[in-house]
């Protein structure tokens, strides 16, 4: 049975902002309290969905959360109407509310980890939420993001969903952004590879120093027993703590794998020799050989790869069996970084072709192309299963569009986000899109008794 790997992208919220709420990130920070433009920020992110739609790839779209997060806010000891806890939070605490107005969920590859079914024990797609508890703005969004992965991929005979883990330090999950799989066919087994920053447990594995490691190896394990993949199937590697501490918040801002190609910068990883052997070897058994394509730090230095994000790409495989490499516009921009993939085409490599995007709304607050993305290997009977009114095709595209033209703002700046008419302007375009996707009712205001 034919299989593929669908991309459903990150729908960006009403109210994104650049708050600079994620230490470590090196983009958000520097661009923090700016001027943001929604619309137009929505506008490049369906633009990137529809073109490779376009392309023949499979894609989907992953709405976005109900910001502010009212129910955080009172949480937090803010009451009163919905009115008041926003408006008592600008007054009081306006970090809190700009952390509930956070717009970072369209940055789905944060939203879960995936594994096929090919790997899975049970024979289902398995799902588990990540609970982002690093950063407190992203801590809130797993409740929601479980409930729209749901209605997504709701069918029990094929897709199976875990809650997130512990929301402890000990058991930091960031999701796909520091997991990829390897593999000859999607439809085929394959080696799931898990990337962690520090170990919670063990004090014999390095740390970074300046900048936290979100991800925990302990996570990355209990990932994989929940999801019933076996030892011969998974390859655990540590980040390089010296480069977390440059910016590399996340594995797949230093490195970006798919099918038998591994993509990856000289100083991703703390032992690469062992990583790249054992990945070779277990690959190697389910009928793959690996490609293992190194960027030295001589050509691109880990500080323009992530000025660039030349590594938060994708890497999409075309019919022939060679790959698109999707880059954002930043990487033209970087003269170092532009010479190297004017040169990559050419290497013999299965990289035949690199494609440039604007995403400058979302780049600006340190997510690029493969951040907006969140892989899922489906065969054909398990995308027949899917929710097929968040698969993208040219009218969902236009009606999208629309939708974005009629609710969401040009300008958004902090100020704005004490103004309670954002709100009712969210849960408005909200409730509209459940309707537009067929999620049902996933968000908080909709189950309000």
């Amino acid at each position: 049975m034919k299989a593929y790997e669908v991309n459903f992208d990150g729908l960006v919220g009403p109210t994104h902002n650049y708050g600079g709420l994620s230490y470590g990130n090196v983009a958000s920070q520097s661009n923090s309290h700016q001027g943001s433009n929604p619309r137009e920020a929505a506008r490049q992110g369906l633009a990137k969905m529809k073109a490779l739609a376009d392309l023949g790839f499979k894609q989907g779209v992953l709405a976005p959360q109900e910001r502010p997060d009212v129910a955080a806010l009172r949480q937090l000891g803010f009451a009163g109407t919905d009115a008041q806890v926003i408006q008592r939070a600008a007054r009081e605490a306006m970090p809190l509310l700009v952390a509930s107005c956070s717009a970072s969920s369209m940055w789905v590859a944060n939203a879960a980890t995936v594994s096929p079914s090919a790997d899975t024990a049970d024979g289902r797609v398995h799902f588990t939420a990540a609970n982002l508890n690093c950063k407190y703005h992203r801590s809130i969004e797993h409740p929601t993001t479980s409930r729209v992965l749901a209605a997504m991929f709701g069918d029990e005979a094929h897709f199976s969903h875990h809650p997130a883990l512990p929301s402890v330090a000990q058991f930091g999950d960031e999701g796909a952004a520091n997991h990829t799989r390897f593999c000859r066919d999607y439809g085929q087994a394959g080696v799931e590879f898990f990337v962690y920053g520090r170990s919670a447990f063990d004090s014999r594995y390095p740390a970074p120093q300046k900048y936290p490691a979100r991800q925990t190896l302990e996570a990355s394990q209990a990932v994989v027993r929940l999801h019933g993949l076996s030892a011969d199937a998974v390859v655990y590697a540590q980040q390089n703590p010296a480069v977390i501490d440059q910016g590399v918040f996340h594995n797949d801002v230093i490195a970006v794998g798919n099918g038998e190609v591994l993509f990856y910068h000289e100083d991703a990883f703390l032992d690469t020799e062992a990583v790249l052997t054992e990945l070779r070897a277990k690959l190697a058994a389910k009928g793959g050989e690996l490609q293992a394509i190194c960027v030295p730090r001589a050509t691109v230095s880990v500080e323009d790869a992530v000025r660039s994000y030349l590594f938060n790409s994708q890497l999409l495989s075309r019919n022939d069996g060679s790959m698109l490499l999707v880059v954002p516009e930043e990487c033209r921009n970087n003269e170092r970084v532009w010479t190297y993939l004017q040169q990559l085409t050419s290497l013999g490599t299965a990289v035949r072709e690199v494609q440039v995007f604007d995403l400058k709304q979302s780049m600006q607050n340190g997510g690029g192309p493969a951040c907006l993305r969140l892989r899922v290997a489906l065969n054909e009977t398990e995308l027949a299963a899917v929710n097929q009114g968040v698969i993208m095709s040219a009218p969902l595209y236009e009606t999208l569009l629309q939708w974005v033209d009629r609710h969401y703002r040009d300008r958004l700046v902090d100020a704005d986000l004490a103004d309670p008419l954002l709100l009712q302007e969210c849960r408005t375009a909200l409730d509209e899109l459940t309707q537009i996707l067929k999620l049902g009712s996933v968000y908080p205001f909709q189950r309000q008794p």
